[in-house]
């Protein structure tokens, strides 16, 4: 594949290792942690270890964990990723966006063109998604990617202390396609 992946205003792209401070500053933010499945706290050294997993994912197409970078100032704001089940030919949509980069569709927009990447170049069957239900930036995120509502899995995680709801989305290719 040749990176990145375009958007309006984003390139999705392969991480560095470079970037595992801003990593670090981003993903490490109590804020991020509370709503998603980012461990806290998040270290450097979490970070780098993270990021050097990634070629050898990207090489064998398990996943693909892109940076999400403006386009307009080379700025790391988060992360797009997409998990690959090759047996089921199914792929989980998975992102953060550091706090500093809220409310500003950065995730939308980097969702779509995964979703559009999930169907139309790795040819999947299915894309989905899951978020806390406490976190209805995400659910939005989702919805705007064009995955719908699938159901609620009651206490499915174990988050922070305490047992958490997960809503699911999902799409199917014939959806997609049609």
């Amino acid at each position: 594949m040749n990176w990145p992946l375009t958007t309006e205003r984003l390139n999705l792209q392969p991480y560095e290792v470079s970037q595992a401070e801003r990593v670090t500053e981003l993903a490490g933010d109590k804020a991020v942690a509370a709503t998603t499945f980012v461990p806290h706290p998040y270290t450097l050294e979490d970070a780098q270890n993270w990021i050097r997993t990634h070629e050898e994912w990207i090489k064998e197409g398990k996943a693909y964990p892109m940076a999400m970078v403006l386009k307009s100032t080379n700025e790391l704001v988060g992360t797009m990723t997409l998990r690959v089940d090759h047996k089921h030919q199914k792929g989980e949509l998975a992102y953060w966006v550091g706090k500093p980069y809220w409310g500003k569709g950065y995730a939308s927009e980097a969702a779509v063109r995964m979703v559009e990447y999930g169907f139309e170049t790795l040819n999947l069957q299915r894309v989905w998604s899951a978020a806390m239900s406490e976190n209805p930036a995400s659910t939005r995120v989702m919805q705007k990617a064009g995955l719908s509502y699938e159901g609620t899995l009651k206490h499915d995680i174990y988050h922070r202390g305490e047992y958490k709801d997960i809503d699911v989305y999902g799409m199917i290719a014939e959806e997609y396609h049609s």
